[in-house]
């Protein structure tokens, strides 16, 4: 217990550093790589580099809907540590902060689902500040450690909550590098033209689609859909934000039992995230995985 306990002590003054800057600086990089996006018409275009912010897109949309949210947010299934922390690192490449953070305030989003406590709901505080405002603001900042203990006691979880930064770094380098090494290979581009054209489309442009796709389940889905059960709030079922983000558009569905694996409960609600939990489950790399039960699936 002394061994895993001295991590935290190591790091709580770069903690207390990073946790007063990122008030600020991680407000500007969210509005700097919207900025960014403009680069797109600056620099050549190439199917390689679109098939990259494609693969860039989705591969982060499922550490978002199967880790960040279905893992740390409702425990509806069950990895090992050193995967968990794999799904941790994947996630924090979404450039959405740490998992510590955003399973926190998800947690507080059930918790308080369209009241004045719910830190997105557009019913209480309008549909721009369920979709940005939020993000921007700093009221939500201090949420980690307290509204999830469960997770906060790893180490090394704490540690990525607060270099969660270095992921994207990371696959920003990964992108640039892709492009540079296919330049004059897949495509006619130089490769370093071609390197910076895939930093533009794998990394900046999936990066700002990516949080605009995260962002239509926090703000739609609370607007726009189907309601098929009484959950207490405007939760909604939307197919296309569904098809957006492996499953997480059947919103309704998921407020009517928050910890199942799948969100989409009829054979034609396309749940991505959990046909990849499926996947995961065949070499054992999660398992456990917890249904919706046969009391809930009744219409209201």
């Amino acid at each position: 217990m002394r061994l895993l306990s001295l991590p935290r002590l190591a790091f709580k003054p770069v903690r207390r550093a990073l946790s007063a800057s990122s008030r600020h600086y991680g407000k500007a990089v969210f509005l700097v790589i919207h900025l960014l996006v403009v680069t797109a018409f600056f620099v050549p275009v190439s199917w390689p580099a679109i098939a990259l912010c494609v693969g860039c897109y989705y591969m982060r949309i499922f550490a978002i809907t199967v880790g960040y949210h279905r893992y740390f947010a409702h425990r509806a299934f069950k990895t090992s540590r050193p995967f968990q922390f794999v799904l941790a690192i994947f996630g924090c490449s979404a450039v959405q902060k740490g998992p510590l953070w955003w399973a926190a305030n998800h947690r507080k989003h059930h918790k308080h689902s369209d009241q004045e406590e719910d830190p997105h709901s557009p019913v209480k505080h309008g549909l721009w500040w369920s979709h940005v405002g939020w993000v921007i603001s700093t009221r939500n900042d201090e949420i980690g450690e307290d509204g999830i203990p469960d997770f906060s006691k790893y180490w090394e979880l704490r540690m990525l909550d607060d270099f969660h930064w270095v992921p994207a770094l990371l696959l920003a380098g990964v992108c640039w590098l892709f492009g540079y090494l296919t330049g004059g290979i897949l495509t006619d581009v130089s490769p370093i033209e071609h390197g910076w054209t895939c930093l533009v489309w794998g990394f900046i442009v999936s990066t700002v689609c990516l949080y605009h796709g995260t962002f239509l389940v926090n703000s739609v889905c609370h607007v726009l859909g189907r309601k098929r059960f009484v959950t207490g709030d405007e939760s909604r079922n939307n197919w296309w934000v569904a098809l957006l983000t492996m499953g997480e558009g059947w919103h309704n569905n998921h407020h009517n039992y928050m910890s199942s694996a799948s969100i989409g409960y009829r054979w034609w609600e396309i749940d991505g995230g959990y046909y990849l939990i499926r996947a995961l489950a065949i070499p054992r790399l999660v398992w456990g995985l917890r249904k919706v039960p046969t009391t809930k699936m009744t219409v209201s």
